[in-house]
């Protein structure tokens, strides 16, 4: 019976890790995220149910809708890609092939 529980616990905090992504990444200038306004610097960036991000900084918080998609091959370093100069539109996450989308036309790249 306490094997059961124990297994019944196990596979719901597993299914709970797979819902959810974190990655690590430094922005170098303020940018403006699905028009809210997001300070430089470093960020962990939670991606729920591949349609939700969550930028964390310290005590705050921000939430963005954002489309995850996956490259073919990883990507060699984080690439991050602006729209009108400080509108965030892309954040390619180095040593995995995950791609953030945040939307927008045209990009500009900055690799860090």
């Amino acid at each position: 019976m306490l094997n059961r529980i124990t297994l019944a616990f196990l596979t719901a905090g597993v299914m709970t890790l797979s819902a959810a992504s974190t990655y690590k990444v430094s922005l170098h200038q303020d940018a403006v995220v699905n028009g809210k306004q997001v300070k430089a610097g470093d960020y962990k960036i939670e991606v729920k149910d591949n349609n939700t991000a969550v930028l964390k900084q310290g005590k705050n918080t921000v939430e963005v809708p954002v489309k995850t998609e996956t490259a073919e091959s990883k990507f060699s370093s984080t690439q991050i890609q602006y729209t009108d100069g400080n509108n965030l539109q892309e954040i390619r996450v180095g040593g995995t092939n995950t791609k953030l989308v945040f939307g927008g036309e045209k990009a500009t790249t900055s690799n860090y």
